[in-house]
């Protein structure tokens, strides 16, 4: 399997779970059980107007990307760059989206394609954390100034994976919507967990040893680490993820519940559609959870491996597709010196 096939399945497979779980994401087990039966929820259901739609999770996930190629091409042209304030920038973008002004210290650029994507211009559910301390940026790089560990950084920084730095750029973008140490480390770790499958080429039980193994100790690191062991535990134990067993484990509404469902979820899959049930069936967030679980088995399993009846009424399909083939080929073909392909590539992501 190439490197586009990998980021595809990625970006696909996590809007592909965020999509399962919005029907049923703020409701519990037993309700979700009463209305889509004894499996619980299995297909789409409508959602938001639609079958097949997506949440804000997807939303902020595209815009993190979009902000991650704008920085590459900005540290091509002009040798220097601040990704995390890049990302920001394009998180603020976002923002506008949801009808919401940023501060009015900070000029914000509408240019760029994804941002005309009518499409993303809908309200989802979005997070109040991240609603409230994007729109209280004074400045890019602006840190949140509270002390939430919920799930909102985790779950938008998978793209980070396919650029350098992964575990520093998820974190530090993380930091922008989530103060607390816990809400933005383990957003690190998930970058950088995703970032060795596609470098690597490692299976997921070696690229979370190994990424336990490097940033595990860190402080800021030890309710992830410990949970993260934990789902580890249970899968080398043979212990499959039910409703009842994630419940106990925990709903997914902060980071590193999240992350730990996901990946009991991924890692006890016996197919990618098998892990995403799984992973959005319990009483807690199960948009995030089904995500993360998406994102971790596209990005091993390709797209290939996710149900068409699934990708073909997917909503935004052909704009994550876009994205995905964008980080495959912009740092491949931008040069900043006039290349063939540098004009249209700097019309869609500028770098200025």
């Amino acid at each position: 399997m190439n490197r586009l096939e990998r980021i595809k399945g990625c970006l696909l497979g996590g809007a592909v779970g965020d999509a399962l779980g919005a029907p049923v994401e703020f409701l519990d087990w037993s309700a979700i059980r009463a209305t889509f039966g004894a499996r619980g929820i299995i297909d789409f259901a409508p959602a938001y107007g639609r079958v097949g739609a997506i949440t804000d999770d997807t939303q902020m996930m595209l815009f993190t990307a979009e902000g991650l190629l704008r920085a590459y091409v900005r540290g091509i042209s002009r040798g220097i760059c601040n990704v995390p304030g890049v990302i920001h920038h394009a998180l603020l973008r976002w923002l506008m989206t949801q009808d919401y002004s940023p501060a009015t210290s900070v000029d914000v650029s509408v240019n760029g394609w994804l941002v005309q994507e009518r499409a993303l211009w809908s309200r989802r559910a979005p997070g109040q954390t991240c609603l409230s301390a994007l729109k209280a940026s004074s400045s890019l790089g602006f840190l949140a100034q509270n002390n939430s560990k919920g799930c909102g950084a985790v779950m938008r920084v998978a793209p980070c994976a396919f650029f350098r730095n992964a575990f520093d750029n998820a974190a530090e973008s993380g930091r922008l919507t989530h103060g607390h140490p816990t809400g933005y480390m383990a957003a690190g770790l998930f970058a950088d967990i995703l970032q060795r499958i596609v470098d690597g080429q490692d299976h997921l039980e070696d690229a979370i040893a190994k990424s336990l193994a490097e940033y595990g100790d860190k402080r800021g690191m030890e309710e992830t680490r410990a949970i993260v062991e934990r789902v580890l535990f249970f899968s080398y134990e043979g212990h499959r993820p039910t409703p009842e067993r994630i419940d106990e484990l925990g709903g997914g509404w902060i980071a590193e519940e999240a992350l730990a469902i996901g990946i009991w979820c991924a890692l006890t899959a016996r197919s990618f559609e098998d892990g995403v049930i799984n992973a959005v069936n319990h009483s807690g967030d199960s948009d995030s959870t089904g995500l993360i679980a998406g994102h971790l088995l596209g990005i091993q399993h390709g797209v290939e491996a996710i149900p068409d009846r699934w990708l073909e009424p997917l909503e935004l399909r052909g704009v994550i597709e876009a994205v995905a083939e964008d980080i495959e080929r912009v740092p491949r073909d931008y040069s900043g010196y006039g290349g063939e392909y540098d004009d249209e590539i700097w019309e869609r992501y500028p770098g200025g």
